[in-house]
């Protein structure tokens, strides 16, 4: 199979899908990899490591997407991407479609089988590559909170930690998943006051079996969202339904009563976001302010890291991809049925069944298409 790695495009986006060692492994196993010139050096991956490791460099990513029989990416594709999408061509990539009428259009009208990292998923519910950027994003997004908790960025003027006689910053964090654990985890080693929220009891268990009571579990309803958060410095949102839209669990009333500076981080919002006054954002231009909050919704944060976040992602994208390769689609997700909760879209038809119900379309199973 020829694998091809393009350049990302999204906004102040430099992760890159492969490193030399996945460009290794593939050419061990005696399969093409076809790199766009520079795909990698936003992450500090250079062409000529690349190339030493097997790799062709190619000017550009018509060329990629072209030439490539699966392409392997960081983030959905974007506008200016969807002319090079087309039939029998396997797109390996996050792609969160129940977020984006827009991309769940261009992958079915093209016919591409979009493979999503998002919704590969285990027989006991855990998202094995989901997992390494929620732990980048939720280890990130108190640091980001505490940037514009500052004055000068739009903040209440709070530092995390406090000092002796003052008191430090109420953070509360919805969602004790992996980037919610991550979160708090890192907000409590900056010596905030930590609350996190979970509908799940075990799940805050295991938070309080870990940290010894140094973070603060409540069971999360509405009372409890409202109560807590008008009290927060900052409020971190890791709500998770895997590969469905995320629920509004802080509603724009709750956002009304919040402090005037407080901050808002909602690592939900590649999912729809769990605020209701979220809206994507970029690196470019990351906050803007609703009813005097200060609200950080930026759909890559992990792109901000990236020659971490590209180790960390590839190391568990390398053994699903190179079963696709050397298995072929159809074998591939017969036998892995991990992998083929991953396919979203095949030959036209919606294939995942909580994209169909965030869009209104007919859901058609893999299993019967292939």
């Amino acid at each position: 199979m020829k694998i091809g790695v393009p350049r990302e495009l999204k906004d102040n986006e430099y992760r890159v899908a492969i490193t030399p060692a996945g460009v290794r492994e593939f050419v061990v196993h005696n399969h093409e990899v076809i790199i766009e010139k520079d795909a990698g050096r936003g992450s500090s991956i250079f062409d000529s490591e690349f190339e030493r490791a097997g790799a062709v460099i190619v000017p550009n990513a018509d060329v990629v997407f072209a030439e490539a029989d699966m392409v392997l990416k960081v983030k959905e594709p974007i506008e200016e991407e969807f002319h090079r999408l087309r039939d029998g061509l396997i797109l390996f990539t996050y792609l969160h479609l129940a977020a984006s009428d827009k991309v769940t259009t261009a992958l079915l009208e093209s016919k591409a089988t979009g493979v999503a990292y998002e919704t590969v998923e285990y027989p006991d519910g855990s998202l094995p590559l989901l997992a390494p950027m929620s732990e980048v994003a939720g280890r990130m997004a108190p640091q980001v909170g505490a940037h514009f908790l500052e004055r000068e960025n739009g903040g209440r003027g709070i530092l995390m930690g406090g000092v002796s006689g003052v008191a430090p910053a109420k953070v509360v964090v919805i969602g004790a998943g992996m980037s919610g654990m991550n979160a708090a985890w890192i907000a409590q080693g900056m010596e905030a006051e930590v609350i996190i929220l979970d509908t799940n009891i075990a799940k805050l268990r295991e938070v309080d079996r870990i940290h010894k009571g140094r973070i603060l579990t409540l069971m999360s309803n509405r009372l409890v969202v409202e109560e807590i958060a008008t009290q927060a410095d900052l409020v971190i949102g890791a709500v998770l339904v895997p590969g469905a839209l995320a629920p509004k669990v802080v509603t724009e009333e709750i956002i009304k009563g919040m402090k005037p500076g407080a901050v808002i981080v909602d690592i939900s919002i590649d999912q729809g976001g769990c605020f209701e006054t979220s809206k994507m954002t970029t690196h470019s231009d990351p906050t803007y302010v609703v009813h005097d909050v200060v609200h950080y919704c930026v759909g890559n944060m992990p792109g901000a890291v990236p020659h971490t976040s590209t180790y960390a992602l590839t190391n568990l994208t390398l053994p699903y991809a190179l079963t696709l390769a050397e298995k072929g689609l159809r074998e591939a997700v017969t036998t892995d049925p991990a992998l083929a909760q991953g396919v979203n879209s095949y030959a036209g038809s919606c294939t995942y069944e909580p994209v169909c119900q965030a869009h209104g379309l007919e859901f058609t199973p893999i299993e019967k298409l292939l």
